[in-house]
């Protein structure tokens, strides 16, 4: 699963910030599940170019070599920009901290200012609406007058395993 507990700290998260509240007692990393890694991005596109431009070894030597070749560059110019766009995207990074007072959700996107929320862990409810969201299963943390999504790159069945390991570890506080 795209997604990790850590629950013994020498200090506090770099990502989370220092809480008031002191070492934390649980975090919970979660990024977007990857299938193709970078060593593999660097083996497909490389394989894609050759196996392009294997039927253009017929040509050497003649002008409709010169005419089809830009073609081919293109392409793999055009997949190597929007598989690399797809990584960029991709680039998500959610940290919910469990203090004994507080619990901090942390989402950083490559780009953009992180956005935190936090609540009083015994006033935090999970809600999981099985319809009632843009993704199946759609998971939220409501509290602090405000209700935010948690997990939604992840698959339904990783939402649901996800929201029974909050609830324990929101009990167990």
């Amino acid at each position: 699963m795209p997604y990790e507990w850590q629950h013994n700290f020498s200090e506090a998260s770099d990502i989370s910030g220092a809480s008031l509240y002191g070492k934390p007692i649980a975090k919970l990393s979660m990024w977007p599940y990857r299938s193709l890694r970078k060593k593999g991005f660097v083996g497909f596109i490389a394989g894609t170019a050759v196996m392009m431009c294997l039927p253009l070894l017929g040509l050497v030597g003649s002008f409709a070599l010169w005419i089809l070749l830009p073609f081919v560059l293109l392409t793999v110019g055009c997949i190597w920009y929007a598989i690399d766009k797809s990584y960029k995207q991709g680039e998500v990074l959610e940290e919910l901290v469990f203090f004994s007072e507080e619990i901090t959700l942390v989402h950083l996107t490559a780009g953009q200012e992180a956005k935190r929320w936090n609540a009083n862990p015994y006033w935090v409810d999970v809600r999981l609406l099985p319809n009632g969201g843009p993704v199946a299963n759609y998971l939220t943390l409501r509290g602090n007058n405000r209700e935010v999504e948690i997990g939604a790159f992840l698959s339904e069945e990783e939402r649901l395993i996800l929201k029974a390991e909050i609830e324990h570890h929101l009990r167990d506080l």
